[in-house]
């Protein structure tokens, strides 16, 4: 028989502690929104789209009807029977036939040589069950909570791409955009994946807290360690695109972002563990129930920190790989161009996590101990339609 499941019984704010909650986020809010105004790109600042291919050529889509590699070519179906030339490197990797891949025509070849070029596989079918799947199993475990989340992730993705990346380009300072992005991605985030109530609230200012520090120690980071941005082949072609772009704010910026993701998820937790710790001992003082909620806390810091280390090295592999060939001390290894970039990127981050915990359980024992005892859930009165035969 299938019923609806609600949150057990939780600690209720007091309207004199939902008043104050307000006061303090109120202002945050409105901040966010005036610097989305005040620094959200004009099409004037803009800067232009840039061509993938020149007027002799064009991209096109077909299918590898088979593969020679000694000739380092493929015989594909483009009106016909064709011939396109492909990498060793592309070949090694695992081209076979039946492989969906990108051509670039080359329209000043056509009728002499090989007219094609092998540019991509096209890889829209797996990543696509990816995403579904993702999805699905989001959606399945967490319910409308999990579908909540997914919306508020669209939101924030489409955030970056029409505000923070035109605003980066057009030369616009890195560190206000980078505030501005995060702070309104939270707002969004937060309150559509876990509600109006109190304990978002709580979370929601611990994450502010923690970002504000993180944005801080990024930007003296940065210039402490002479950070320029410079270290990749995408970086040293951008300001041929983007004259007026910062490449120094891209990093503070790419720092300040990274760290939200990890933030938000070890805070509202805390705040989460230390309304359940009121729900289960409502007789702990405030002190006492800040010591218990920071044992939590701890166990968060302790496997999250390897978590954001882990993350960076892997998203960093490649480089690393090319680095360990040099015939340098590690000390130079890790301070060297992109490797100390990914390296300033963890320690700030993991600084803004650690100081996050104790900031947000500190909130949330006063909030959680300004009113009643346990009556009723804080969160909003919803129900989660259960699973059939659940």
């Amino acid at each position: 028989m299938s019923h609806g499941h609600t949150h057990g019984p939780a600690p209720r704010a007091t309207p004199r502690v939902r008043l104050v909650l307000t006061l303090a986020v109120v202002p945050a809010l409105l901040v966010t929104v005036l610097g989305l105004v005040l620094l959200w790109p004009g099409a004037q600042d803009r800067v232009d789209k840039v061509p993938t291919v020149d007027e002799e050529g064009s991209y096109l889509q077909t299918e590898v009807l088979r593969v020679l590699p000694e000739a380092g070519l493929l015989e594909v179906e483009v009106d016909g029977l064709e011939l396109a030339y492909v990498p060793p490197e592309a070949i090694a990797g695992g081209i076979a036939a039946g492989d969906e891949v990108r051509l670039l025509a080359l329209e000043a070849t056509q009728g002499d040589g090989v007219p094609y070029v092998y540019v991509d596989h096209v890889r829209d079918l797996p990543l696509g069950l990816l995403a579904v799947v993702y999805a699905g199993m989001v959606v399945l475990v967490a319910r409308w909570r999990g579908l909540a989340a997914l919306v508020g992730l669209g939101l924030s993705l489409a955030l970056i791409a029409g505000f923070t990346l035109p605003a980066l380009l057009a030369g616009y300072p890195a560190l206000p955009v980078g505030l501005v992005t995060a702070s309104a991605a939270l707002f969004v985030t937060l309150y559509l994946a876990h509600g109006l109530s109190a304990r978002t609230t709580t979370a929601l200012l611990g994450t502010l807290l923690g970002l504000a520090l993180t944005a801080v120690l990024a930007g003296w980071a940065t210039g402490a360690a002479h950070l320029t941005g410079m270290t990749g082949e995408d970086s040293l072609v951008l300001p041929s695109y983007a004259p007026d772009m910062d490449l120094r704010g891209v990093v503070l910026c790419g720092i300040i972002l990274a760290g939200l993701g990890v933030l938000n998820d070890v805070t509202i937790t805390q705040a989460s563990a230390v309304w359940e710790l009121r729900t289960l001992a409502p007789d702990l003082s405030r002190v006492d129930l800040f010591r218990r909620g920071m044992r939590i806390g701890r166990d968060h810091i302790a496997s999250t920190v390897y978590t954001i280390a882990f993350a960076y090295v892997g998203a960093a592999l490649p480089v690393m790989l090319l680095v360990s060939l040099y015939d340098q001390s590690l000390a130079s290894t890790l301070t060297a161009g992109e490797i100390a970039e990914e390296v300033v990127r963890t320690l700030v981050g993991s600084i803004g996590l650690v100081a996050a915990i104790p900031l947000t359980t500190a909130i949330a024992a006063v909030v959680v101990t300004a009113g009643p005892a346990p009556r009723a859930d804080d969160h909003p009165a919803r129900q989660e339609p259960a699973l059939p035969g659940s």
